[in-house]
């Protein structure tokens, strides 16, 4: 249980719930030994007193005899009953305190995994599959819940049972009570040699799952190139061999698991016949009576599920440690993307890149060698470049979603390792080359930046994104709900609403990474031309590999192969006769081919 012990804080948190939960529970076991007293005094008053009752057979005084015993029984079995109801109340109780507790544990713990998985790098996710976070904020966490709920409040019945029943019993007839008990030491050598084993296949279980839930994710997310491509049958045997993988782990699982009902209700049946045998050998001798060994019967069939129940309760621990341990794997990764002074002086948009070099940490493929260029405020910069020359790379490192292996990256100034990060990413307006959009409606993924925004901002900027027309077309305007990653809208439609939802922020910095790319020449021109006033209030970088968006750059970077390659206006790259005047010859014959 090494890796539960990181849920000991919330356990702490919720310490009344768990406090009031044990009290609850020694009450109820208190209250469930009462009805086997009764039961011993009601058969020992009928067995000392039958004899009685037929001695005088045929008299009124057996009638009256007949009236106290009945008498005695109707208030033995009331009192039964009533403590039945008194125990059922207590039951309640302990469920609306320690289920309750693991549910509020399971709310504390999904807030707490979401919040710390928002703080890691983008490098995180590229070295991590999306289905295993799910799995692990999901499935993982629902398993140590039950560790929280039901473990916890079967373990604690089990302790408080044993300590109130057994010594109980002791007090009673120490003698018949170690007989009665004798098959459990059995058990519990059995459990300690099986939780090895189920902690290892419930570890390989979750694995397994958090592969399927991928490869799920991955399937659904890109039916349309399953669709188009005709491989649905082979997409449905992969999943059936990624499902029958699960299947066996689990069957493996199930079945170290169905030892354990059998060989329990194999050993409390011999606790049973210890008991009838070894208490009917004291009844002869006198030592004991009758009613002793109802009594007896009684608390070994009370002790029945608890002792049941620890085999499926060292299960669910096992489970839940196997789950936590993979939890605590991504809680314990920490984010190096961090603020060194908490700067939130206003930023007014100069960038500086001096002698920057980066190579990816997951694929350690170097995007960038030596990059070095400067951008004033409210100035625009094109960075050009064919596929893979590291001109998205420069875009995350502006947002700061990596940090540069060596040089420095400064914006006014300041090394923008210095910013508060929420302060600098809340100056920069992004459009990502992977054109991101939510289930919601047009008019919030417009607004997804910022907070209350009236329908005139919004409206505005779809109209410098030549978007509002075809919003405008839609039966329901902005209110049009897009389907999942807006699937809804086509390529070239996403794009401007992603950059609408960037200029309405009024950034400092805007950057276009390559966010025109889907939209036809016409529209391109469009645009550009609609944010010509915008640009001059921010300091725009536009990356695209088409050289037609950079023609209201006032300074071009040609990039190839994570190199600077040619700078200049596009007046002096043309005349250079390089690889900028290249580049613009090849595109500007496939325009006309087009």
């Amino acid at each position: 249980m090494k890796e539960l012990r990181y849920l000991n804080k919330y356990l702490l948190k919720y310490k009344y719930h768990l406090i009031l939960g044990t009290i609850f529970i020694i009450i109820t076991n208190v209250v469930a030994i009462i009805p086997a007293q009764i039961v011993r005094h009601a058969i020992n008053l009928v067995k000392e007193n039958i004899d009685l009752y037929t001695l005088y057979n045929g008299t009124t005084l057996q009638d009256g005899l007949y009236g106290i015993f009945a008498r005695s029984i109707l208030i033995a079995g009331l009192l039964i009953v009533t403590m039945a109801i008194i125990r059922g109340i207590f039951l309640f109780l302990v469920r609306q305190t320690i289920i309750v507790m693991s549910r509020l544990i399971e709310f504390d713990l999904k807030n707490e995994i979401y919040q710390h998985y928002q703080t890691l790098p983008l490098s995180f996710y590229r070295q991590n599959n999306t289905g295993d976070l799910m799995a692990r904020i999901s499935e993982d966490v629902s398993r140590v819940r039950m560790y929280l709920g039901p473990a916890i409040m079967y373990g604690i019945n089990l302790i408080t049972l044993f300590i109130i029943v057994i010594s109980y019993m002791f007090i009673v007839n120490p003698r018949l009570t170690l007989y009665s008990l004798l098959p459990l030491p059995i058990l519990s050598v059995s459990i300690y040699l099986v939780s090895n084993i189920m902690n290892k296949r419930s570890e390989e279980i979750q694995q397994s799952l958090s592969a399927l839930s991928t490869y799920v994710q991955e399937a659904f997310s890109g039916i349309r190139v399953i669709k188009s491509f005709v491989r649905e049958i082979d997409s449905e045997q992969k999943f059936a061999l990624e499902s029958q993988h699960y299947r066996d782990k689990s069957l493996r699982l199930t079945f170290i698991n169905a030892f354990f009902l059998p060989l329990i209700m194999g050993l409390i049946g011999m606790s049973v016949i210890l008991t009838v045998f070894i208490g009917g050998d004291q009844v002869i001798d006198g030592s004991l009576t009758i009613g002793n060994i109802a009594e007896f019967i009684i608390y070994v069939n009370m002790l029945t599920w608890p002792v049941a129940s620890l085999g499926w309760v060292t299960s669910l621990i096992q489970r839940a440690d196997a789950s936590q341990k993979r939890i605590n794997e991504f809680l314990k990764v920490k984010t190096d993307i961090v603020s060194l002074q908490d700067l939130k002086k206003e930023i007014r948009g100069e960038i500086i890149f001096e002698n920057v070099s980066f190579t990816y940490p997951d694929s350690g493929i170097e995007a960038l060698k030596n990059i070095s260029f400067k951008v004033a405020p409210g100035q625009s910069i094109a960075i050009i470049g064919t596929t893979g020359s590291g001109k998205s790379t420069i875009a995350n490192i502006i947002c700061r979603l990596y940090d540069v292996n060596s040089g420095v990256v400064k914006i006014d100034k300041e090394d923008i390792r210095n910013y508060h990060l929420p302060h600098l990413r809340q100056s920069i307006g992004y459009v990502p080359q992977d054109v991101f959009l939510f289930s919601d409606t047009i008019k919030n993924n417009i607004g997804f930046g910022n907070g209350n925004l009236d329908q005139d901002q919004v409206i505005q900027a779809a109209k410098d994104s030549d978007l509002y027309h075809n919003i405008s077309q839609f039966p329901n305007g902005f209110e049009t709900v897009l389907g999942e990653r807006g699937i809804t809208l086509s390529g070239g439609q996403k794009q401007r609403v992603s950059i609408a939802r960037a200029i309405i922020r009024k950034p400092k910095i805007l950057i276009l990474d390559d966010s025109l790319s889907a939209v036809d020449t016409k529209t391109e021109n469009t645009i550009l031309r609609n944010l010509q006033g915008i640009m001059k209030d921010c300091t725009t970088v536009i990356i695209s590999h088409r050289v037609s968006s950079a023609k209201l750059a006032d300074y071009i970077l040609v990039l190839d192969g994570g190199e600077i390659v040619e700078q200049g206006t596009e007046k002096n790259l043309m005349a250079q006769n390089g690889f900028y005047r290249e580049l613009y010859e090849k595109q500007l014959q496939v325009d006309e081919m087009a």
